[in-house]
């Protein structure tokens, strides 16, 4: 989809390609608005499909031809994030929900971090700037509980957790060393760049209400894995484990 190599305007230094990760499924009202909005810093577009009954697909491919597809391998959107990342060619790694949530005009600030020293750059809804037009009450309590014991295991201090808008280097997608199927993902991203030591960076973003259709989020039961996550991934959970399995 892009030359190699890819200079900057006024420099004439080469660039750092960008690969765009879409999990989707029905999201066929949705997808159209988010790739339009996708600003020319992005040089590669992936749709990883979830199955999707609608015309999520078509209506991509109408919208952007030079996007992407790849058909999911596995359920849920840990799988679906994971499978595009393999698929990414890119030196940095972006991913978005497909549901016009997040605006996919604040990509060029993830990346402005990146391009600044940053390995890990994620979107939040809490620090200064930032903000969310959709967030109910319950999300809003379980967010804050979370990044407070997100703060506590791994003496961090993170504004948010729950929130998928994230940009990496690629190169550190094996320090990431992803499992995750589910919503849970984005903490286990973010769990791992803390315990790798990963330079991160949080920027400001507004999420946005969902533009059509109904979210396959559910609070109470994705919360739960999130905090599960977040136990078992605590420095020392691990090797707890395989200890009390030997004993066993």
């Amino acid at each position: 989809m892009y030359s190699d190599p890819i200079m900057n305007e006024g420099n004439g230094r080469p660039r750092s390609k960008v690969s765009l990760v879409v999990p989707a499924r029905n999201e066929a009202r949705n997808i159209s608005w988010v790739l339009e909005q996708i600003p020319e810093c992005v040089d590669e577009v992936i749709l990883v499909d979830g199955d999707s009954s609608d015309a999520t697909v078509p209506m991509a491919v109408h919208c952007l031809p030079s996007v992407v597809y790849v058909p999911q391998s596995g359920l849920g959107k840990g799988n679906a994030l994971r499978t595009g990342f393999d698929k990414a060619s890119g030196d940095y790694v972006v991913m978005i929900d497909a549901d016009g949530s997040m605006s996919p005009t604040e990509i060029p600030h993830l990346l402005h971090f990146l391009d600044n020293g940053f390995d890990f750059v994620k979107g939040s809804r809490f620090v200064e700037g930032g903000g969310s037009l959709d967030i109910t009450r319950i999300r809003r309590l379980g967010n804050h509980v979370l990044v407070a014991t997100a703060n506590r295991l791994y003496h961090a201090s993170l504004t948010d957790l729950c929130y998928g808008f994230c940009a990496f280097r690629r190169s550190f997608l094996d320090q990431l060393d992803l499992h995750a199927d589910g919503f849970e993902i984005e903490t286990e991203m973010v769990v791992h760049a803390l315990r790798s030591g990963l330079r991160i960076a949080e920027v400001p973003s507004l999420e946005l209400p969902r533009r059509s259709g109904r979210s396959n989020l559910h609070a109470v039961s994705d919360g739960r894995r999130v905090m599960r996550t977040l136990l078992s991934e605590r420095p020392g959970a691990r090797s707890a484990i395989l200890k009390a399995r030997s004993a066993s």
